[in-house]
């Protein structure tokens, strides 16, 4: 389910969670934070049944918490508890936030609320937010709203397993820090990624003409940010079990022409047309990871891509000058380094895909 489709169903829940959970004797267990964000400030609501607040302050029964005699004393306690489990940073810095001192007591909702006041410098771009609220319980939930001004924009659930969200305004300083993150995202996946890697150099061994190379990688280029944004956007999912494997054939394929194909009609632009669909399921599979701004969804896409062309381009330029600058040093030495590179390639594509086949 996308970010956006989420939003609904995630308000609904915690309406009903909230209504409901005073009728359970064993509280379901999730908390609520409300994020503001008003331009000079991020003002934060956290919302905890007493049931948690009570286990961690070794208050039994936890319903002595909604006692004003009982709760007044332990109000400090109570604040620190809250606000030593969510922690919130702006463009990469911590924030220092100051709560009230006196937590206020929800007794239709058995729970207790600490508001909490962040101090910025200025309107926000990023804001990240990691909540572990109550580590004693294992399927504990923290329920993220998220407001610019009065108007609900997102919202996220948090839990051991996913305890960090990241969110980007909707300004122009929020878009051009989505740019920011998602091109060095790019970059840096085509440049650690050795199967994507391998799959562009065995394309150029043969070398070539620059408007020949150029077509090459444009061609790669066209397929693989069809089929990104496909899987990014969850229109179009297949399994990894598949996609793996196929990118490693996809390497021996690229090996195996060029030493078969040498001297014949020089195909690499559609091998790397067709399987640059298959190569663009597998960026798409870490993109989705990345958890994608919903309000920002398409420079997200677009600025990964940007980040994956720029990490081709670099691959490109140092792999095709080298071969270029052996191939006029010695012909005979730039013939070796096709069959040499090409069975590597061969062998290294074979390995990933007994891997990833029988060792998944």
């Amino acid at each position: 389910m996308t970010q956006a489709a989420r939003r609904p169903f995630l308000a609904a829940l915690a309406a009903v969670l909230a209504l409901t959970a005073p009728l359970l004797a064993h509280p379901t267990p999730f908390s609520f934070v409300d994020i503001r964000l008003t331009g000079r400030t991020i003002d934060l609501t956290v919302v905890a049944h007493i049931f948690d607040v009570a286990h961690e302050l070794g208050i039994d029964p936890p319903e002595r918490l909604l006692d004003s005699s009982v709760a007044e004393p332990r109000q400090r306690d109570i604040v620190e508890l809250v606000t030593s489990r969510i922690h919130l940073a702006a463009a990469g810095q911590a924030l220092d936030c100051r709560a009230t001192p006196a937590p206020e007591l929800l007794r239709d909702r058995q729970s207790i609320a600490v508001h909490v006041v962040c101090p910025t410098s200025g309107p926000t771009a990023v804001v990240r937010i990691r909540a572990v609220m109550f580590p004693y319980d294992p399927i504990h939930q923290t329920f993220v709203n998220i407001y610019e001004g009065p108007v609900l924009t997102t919202q996220a659930i948090l839990d051991r397993n996913h305890d960090t969200f990241e969110y980007f305004a909707g300004t122009p300083q929020g878009t051009l820090a989505v740019v920011r993150k998602f091109v060095v995202a790019g970059a840096h996946h085509i440049l650690i990624g050795p199967d994507h890697l391998l799959f562009l150099v065995g394309l150029l061994l043969l070398g070539g003409t620059l408007r020949r190379l150029a077509v090459i990688v444009t061609a790669f280029t066209l397929a693989h940010s069809v089929t990104l944004s496909l899987a990014a956007l969850s229109l179009v999912t297949p399994p990894r079990w598949i996609i793996e494997p196929a990118i490693a054939l996809s390497i021996v394929y690229v090996g195996a022409d060029n030493l078969l194909a040498r001297g014949a009609r020089d195909v690499r632009a559609w091998i790397a047309f067709g399987f640059g669909f298959i190569h663009g399921f597998g960026f798409a599979n870490v993109l989705r990871e990345m958890d994608l701004p919903g309000r920002a969804l398409g420079w997200s896409l677009f600025s990964f891509n940007v980040g994956v062309e720029l990490g081709q381009l670099a691959v490109v330029v140092a792999v095709a000058s080298g071969l270029a600058a052996l191939r006029a040093r010695s012909p005979a030495a730039g013939r070796h380094i096709v069959v040499v590179g090409s069975s590597l390639v061969i062998a290294a594509g074979t390995f990933w895909f007994a891997q990833r086949v029988f060792f998944p």
